[in-house]
């Protein structure tokens, strides 16, 4: 059994990195980008360094381009157009998001993200357990916007591949916090991090996954 904690969208507010790590022992974590918000780089590392587990990390559009190389100089893996085997899982990471309105400062064309995951798969083997973790939700999951959400706002080539995986966790679009099924798959945006949330994803040989929302806050009230 192995268990995985994936946050995403700190936006600068590292300090709740070290309170999730109270709560929970995870074997690896997976950060889903936006690290920062539209920068510095300087919290980062140390960032990252509260981390008690192997961490994998892509960048989020609000995150500046440079926050790879300053990830990959730190303790944590770039996971950026990367596929990493650990056991019976596979992990494929594309960060970064394809085009806002914002002009934000990490993003691409959908023909440059098809690209990239066209690459990155063609390097990945199949394992027991297969996960993507983008920054960019698939479009037509967890991308709604607007003010019933109906607005669809998620990668078309994302969304083209996650047949691919068994579990598609992202990020980026705050008010969708949640877990769907989408293409017969597992989507979860565990919400913004900066706002305590994350996601515990459990995985075993035999049974199907088991996924709980959790908000490190909440838990602390309760305690």
């Amino acid at each position: 059994m192995t268990d995985i904690v994936f946050i995403t969208d700190v936006h600068g507010k590292y300090e709740v990195i070290p309170k999730i790590f109270e709560e929970e022992e995870p074997d690896y974590v997976l950060i889903g980008g936006d690290l920062t918000d539209f920068g510095p780089l300087d919290g980062v590392i140390p960032a990252l360094e509260e981390i008690p587990a192997p961490t994998f990390v892509v960048p989020g559009n609000c995150d500046p381009k440079e926050i790879v190389q300053v990830i990959e100089a730190s303790d944590a893996i770039s996971l950026h157009k990367k596929s990493i085997d650990l056991g019976n899982i596979t992990i494929t990471g594309l960060g970064g998001s394809n085009t806002t309105p914002f002009n934000t400062l990490f993003e691409m064309s959908e023909e440059e993200i098809a690209a990239a995951l066209s690459e990155v798969l063609a390097r990945t083997k199949k394992n027991r357990w297969n996960l993507l973790v983008t920054h960019a939700p698939p479009q037509g999951a967890l991308d709604g916007i607007g003010e019933d959400g109906s607005v669809h706002v998620g990668s078309a080539s994302v969304a083209a591949v996650v047949r691919e995986f068994d579990i598609v966790c992202c990020g980026h679009i705050h008010e969708q916090k949640g877990i769907t099924e989408f293409e017969r798959r597992i989507c979860v945006n565990p919400g913004p991090a900066s706002a305590g949330n994350y996601a515990v994803i459990t995985l075993s040989d035999e049974d199907e996954p088991v996924i709980e929302l959790r908000n490190i806050l909440e838990l602390a009230e309760e305690e």
